[in-house]
Parts: structure tokens; C-alpha cells; sequence
């Protein structure tokens, strides 16, 4: 049987090699941890075209949304606070409109970091635009840019008969933090299944999918030195698998 099809989101970013090209790019910790899952990975590129991108959907068992850069805050209703960086609007819709194509149609989905807030927003959600000037009491969220990209940043509590305690195990556990962007209004369908200790949003799944979960860390960083989260993405495949 033929491993299932696993798109991973892809950006837009320029070459260190050959000046002026760009690339359409992913972080290769999160191709070899859907491959090590069992899941044969796809780039989806940030496509404008709706069709194109809708072809490419369609072949796909289940899809990660990845890290990256701020969305666009008129995307979920809101004013640019002046505190954003590396938004671009194009990956925003591109992925947006998987993250509705997926909720709509079941389609497995693990969504990290940015991709968290992507879901959110896609279902309807808001977003913090600046967790330290916004979020009295912070913790340092974006701090793994000084560190390992595996190094734990803080804690965070997972809820009880949770998806995402059942994969991982614990209710406790210590994850990286590479973000300054959080969930603000939970979107329709999400339920929050993990915290940090300041009270940002750091876990939501949505109970009515077959397979939904996001994180706002990275697992596919820390696959060497917390290997529960390997769990995550071989339920994603798993349930890819099983549709």
C-alpha cells in the first residue's frame, strides 16, 4: 500500500545562493518527521491560483500547516498594529483556504506554530498581534531565536480527555516557543487543549474532525529529545491512512 500523501505548507523565500530568486520552501525537521511517521510529504506551494491549488488538495491524504510569519490581520477583521513581520498576504489566502477546504471535508490537519493561528483564523477566530505588548505578565514566547531550535522554552498544561494528552501522555510537559503571535478569539469548532503558564494559548483541537489538532511549538524540532511528540504526526498519518 502506498504511503499517504502529506502536504506540508511551503513559503516564499529568497536564495542565499543565487541573488534575486526566490524559492518555495519548507523546514526540512518537518519532512523528515512525516516521512519518519510513515507519510510521504508533498510542498504545497503558497499558490494564488484557487484552481491549481484545489488540484493539488485534492490528491492530498492529510496536510501540516507550518511555521512562519505573521498573517494579515485584515484577514481576521482587525487594524495592523505596526508589529508585525515577514507577513505575506499571498501564503496567508493560499493557506487559509486549505485550512477551510480541510474543516470542511474532514481532511486530517496538524497545524504548528503560525499554523495554529492559521487554523484559528480560518475557522473564524482573532489573533494576538504581539504577545509581550499585549499579554500582561508574558513569558519570553519568542525566545528559542537566542537557542537550539529543540531547547524548552516553558511548560504548558494539556487538558484532561484531550486528543492532544492522549498522543503525548502527560499533563505537563516542556516545549520550544518560537513565536510572538497567539490565539486571541478561539474560531468555530476549536476547543483550547493546552496552555502556558502566562495563560497564552498553546494547544486546540476541534472534537468534530476526524483528526485536528495544532500546537503552537514545534514538535518536528524536538523529535530527538521528546520523542512523544513523534505521536503527533503519526496520528496525522494514521488517520491520512485510514480516510
Amino acid at each position: 500500500m502506498a504511503p499517504p500523501l502529506i502536504g506540508i505548507s511551503g513559503c516564499v523565500e529568497q536564495s542565499a545562493r543565487l541573488s534575486g530568486t526566490p524559492l518555495v520552501a519548507v523546514g526540512v525537521a518537518y519532512v523528515r518527521a512525516v516521512e519518519e511517521a510513515g507519510g510521504a510529504p508533498v510542498v504545497t506551494p503558497p499558490h494564488p491560483n484557487e484552481a491549481l491549488l484545489r488540484g493539488i488538495f485534492e490528491r492530498l491524504n492529510g496536510l501540516v500547516l507550518s511555521g512562519g510569519g505573521d498573517v494579515l490581520p485584515a484577514l481576521y477583521g482587525a487594524d495592523d498594529s505596526g508589529l508585525l513581520w515577514s507577513v505575506n498576504e499571498e501564503r496567508d489566502r493560499a493557506e487559509l483556504t486549505l485550512a477551510r477546504w480541510a474543516l470542511a471535508e474532514g481532511r486530517p490537519l496538524l497545524a504548528i506554530c503560525r499554523g495554529i493561528q492559521v487554523l484559528n483564523v480560518a475557522a473564524g477566530g482573532t489573533l494576538i498581534q504581539d504577545i509581550a505588548t499585549q499579554v500582561p505578565d508574558a513569558l519570553p514566547h519568542s525566545s528559542v531565536a537566542s537557542r537550539p531550535m529543540h531547547s524548552v522554552a516553558h511548560s504548558v498544561e494539556l487538558a484532561s480527555e484531550s486528543r492532544l494528552l492522549a498522543l503525548l501522555g502527560t499533563p505537563t510537559l516542556g516545549v520550544n516557543s518560537a513565536h510572538h503571535q497567539a490565539i486571541c478569539a478561539l474560531g468555530a469548532g476549536l476547543v483550547v487543549t493546552a496552555l502556558a503558564p502566562d495563560g497564552v494559548i498553546e494547544g486546540v483541537e476541534a472534537p468534530g474532525q476526524p483528526f485536528c489538532l495544532g500546537v503552537q511549538w514545534h514538535p518536528e524540532a524536538m523529535l530527538e529529545t521528546a520523542p512523544a511528540m513523534r505521536r503527533l504526526f503519526e496520528a496525522l498519518v494514521e488517520a491520512a491512512r485510514a480516510r
